[in-house]
């Protein structure tokens, strides 16, 4: 087995999640930049000094530790093993009609970060939003209110580094929001224990639920195949919002320099980006948001009508992430229109198949030589042994054979420093 124990060896050996905590914890030895065929990468500095390990310790690429107290009365016991720590499931939505309308589901996120800028006083949202400049790249923005954050509504399926940017929340004269991937919240849950900025100005941590990141070159080849003949042609790039689940839609321009947009549903879509995904994604024992204090994603217990308004599925991680999103409600930014915590895993049903499929994954990599990361807290052989099949045991162990040998994972990726 391959033995990790630098941020090179992660990078090098498939399991970097593009985070970019490293770019914060080690400023002076990390940047981060796009690498179109695999995401967002951590590239050493000309001249940068040695590593001092800072970073490493925080990189949820080569490791997860939950450290809730699992004794805590208020967790619902039922949920835990599978679903992390869960106080409460809500389903409901952003009182504010723009900001449900333009996100990509029920606007839950945004709304609840907007009552922490306007009703206690935090000092900025750190999240992602489209790049300007280049569409089909996502940017790390520091939204203070409701205008910065409407702008920036919608999933963007392509890698983004939010936590490069921490430092914005570290220096910050007060509490701010932090809005990302669950990979991403993990990172600053665990860079928290060794930056005390960090831990004394993160107000609260919003994760959304995650099936994978696709890549910049994911992105580029969807808008080819749509019409889009270069980069550069590309004027936007959504891929959801504006409605639930909305539609991925691509603004181009052509070689005549006539305008031309094109669309297609979220699923179909999705079905091409997924493809795609980072090979860390497959080996994620957390898509919920397990480390936020308020995890969102979508209600797809159920089958969303045509022209249906957005909704959110909102899971409480915290006891601050309660006390918060109480605050919202009751101030009128959240209505709730449901509480039931078998909201979670009828939205998330194959879950608890890819938990125990990730069992054998991590096994056979190890056997096989190649690199796995160390997950600490989360049951997995339970639902290896009770969800899958015969058929299914075996396909979790030999597909990973099968991925070992074709994505060439037990050597350094090609170009890699």
């Amino acid at each position: 087995m391959q033995i990790i124990q630098t941020i090179e060896d992660v990078r090098n050996y498939h399991l970097c999640t593009g985070c970019g905590v490293c770019a914060t914890l080690e400023s002076e030895r990390y940047e981060m930049e796009d690498v179109t065929s695999e995401g967002m990468r951590p590239r050493v500095k000309d001249s940068a000094p040695e590593s001092s390990g800072a970073a490493f310790g925080a990189c949820p690429g080569v490791r997860l530790q939950h450290d809730f107290n699992r004794e805590d009365g208020g967790l619902i016991r039922d949920l835990r093993a599978a679903w992390g720590p869960v106080y409460e499931v809500l389903e409901g939505h952003a009182s504010d009609e723009e900001l449900r309308f333009s996100a990509s589901s029920g606007g839950a996120a945004s709304a609840l970060a907007l009552y922490c800028l306007e009703r206690r006083s935090m000092r900025g949202v750190l999240h992602t939003a489209s790049d300007p400049v280049h569409p089909y790249r996502n940017r790390t923005v520091f939204s203070r209110d409701r205008a910065d954050l409407l702008a920036a509504t919608g999933s963007r399926y392509a890698p983004s580094s939010p936590c490069a940017e921490l430092r914005q929340i570290i220096d910050a004269d007060g509490e701010c929001v932090f809005i990302g991937k669950p990979c991403d919240v993990a990172a600053v849950h665990a860079a928290q224990k060794s930056t005390p900025g960090l831990r004394d100005n993160l107000g609260l941590s919003i994760a959304f639920f995650c099936a994978g990141v696709p890549s910049t070159s994911a992105s580029l080849k969807l808008a080819a195949l749509q019409g889009a003949d270069s980069p550069e042609s590309i004027r936007a790039l959504r891929y959801r919002g504006n409605g639930w689940p909305g539609v991925w839609s691509l603004d181009y321009e052509t070689k005549s320099k006539s305008a031309q947009r094109r669309t297609m549903s979220y699923q179909e879509s999705w079905d091409f980006l997924q493809r795609h995904r980072q090979w860390r994604c497959y080996i994620c024992p957390d898509h919920t948001g397990e480390f936020a204090d308020i995890a969102v994603g979508d209600p797809w217990y159920r089958e969303v009508e045509p022209g249906e308004s957005g909704s959110s599925l909102i899971v409480v991680r915290t006891r601050r992430g309660q006390e918060i999103l109480d605050g919202a409600i009751a101030a009128g930014y959240l209505k709730v229109t449901g509480s039931d915590v078998s909201l979670l895993p009828r939205s998330q049903p194959n879950l608890l198949s890819a938990r125990g499929s990730l069992w054998a994954r991590l096994h056979t990599l190890r056997l096989f030589g190649a690199a796995a990361p160390k997950f600490s807290g989360f049951a997995l052989f339970p639902f290896w042994w009770r969800e899958l099949g015969f058929m299914e045991k075996l396909r979790s162990v030999f597909g990973t054979v099968k991925r070992i040998y074709r994505k060439r994972l037990r050597h350094p990726i090609e170009g890699a420093p």
